[in-house]
């Protein structure tokens, strides 16, 4: 299978925090580039836009995103949103997925390639405690995006059933992004999913720390402090991480 062009739609998900890479715009480099790098290799002519920016909430993907991408005329578009809906304290889920579908409803009449994703179970061992209470909430998500997947031909990759992201070492520090790692796991089930030939292999890790229950006490502390507070201080005050961004890669173009 060949594409000519790639656009990737998102959040951090996909624009590729957790994975830095100070070569690259905005820093990062994320599995949409790994995937896009592979693309090239088999097909000479790939161009690839990404759009995605960190902290977006779904009605922002689908206002700021959809129409630049369709007026992209891309053959295979990717679309990660909807979880940082999910996580504020109060969310209407038929709403909410109304709001994605016809989004998607957009992308498909492209005729382009949809990709598709569920979201992370955050009551999987390496979820962050505070958010398990949203299990249910996120299980209810992900049934809907795989209604709205089924009835646009999309290809889905299941992120919630990707066990292999239960390893605390598939994260960044911030325990919310992938780390490099888990970026590569990612391109790799992308990659699968559209049965693209490739030899992308996951990355080598360091052993996983054994600490003591003291020590995972005090590790929780220091993340609370330099990541989760932070987080819900911009949740409070409505900002994001991404207010002052811009898309890394606006206008398709071949990767170098």
């Amino acid at each position: 299978m060949t594409f000519h062009r790639f656009v990737a739609l998102g959040d951090s998900f996909t624009e590729g925090v957790g994975d830095p890479d100070d070569t690259r715009p905005n820093g990062v480099r994320g599995w949409a580039d790994r995937v896009a790098e592979v693309l090239a290799a088999r097909q000479d002519d790939l161009t690839y836009a990404n759009l995605a920016i960190r902290g977006r909430k779904l009605g922002q993907i689908i206002a700021e995103q959809v129409e630049p991408a369709v007026a992209l005329a891309p053959d295979l578009v990717t679309l990660y949103a909807g979880v940082n809906d999910v996580l504020r304290p109060r969310v209407d889920i038929d709403a909410l997925v109304a709001l994605y579908a016809d989004g998607i409803r957009r992308l498909a009449a492209t005729g382009a390639r949809l990709v598709l994703f569920t979201a992370y179970d955050t009551g999987g061992p390496s979820a962050s405690g505070i958010f398990a209470a949203l299990r249910g909430r996120f299980a209810i998500y992900n049934e809907l995006v795989r209604e709205v997947a089924d009835r646009h031909g999309a290809t889905l990759v299941d992120f919630w059933r990707m066990r292999a992201l239960d390893d605390p070492r598939m994260w960044d520090v911030d325990r919310l992004h992938l780390s490099p790692a888990g970026h590569q796991l990612v391109a790799i089930a992308v990659l699968d999913a559209l049965g693209v030939a490739h030899d992308l292999q996951p990355l080598e890790l360091a052993p996983a720390p054994v600490l003591s229950a003291r020590d995972k006490r005090a590790a929780d502390l220091v993340w609370a402090r330099r990541h989760l507070a932070p987080w819900v201080k911009r949740r409070l005050t409505r900002s994001s991480s991404g207010d002052t961004l811009q898309p890394r890669r606006p206008v398709p173009s071949r990767l170098r």
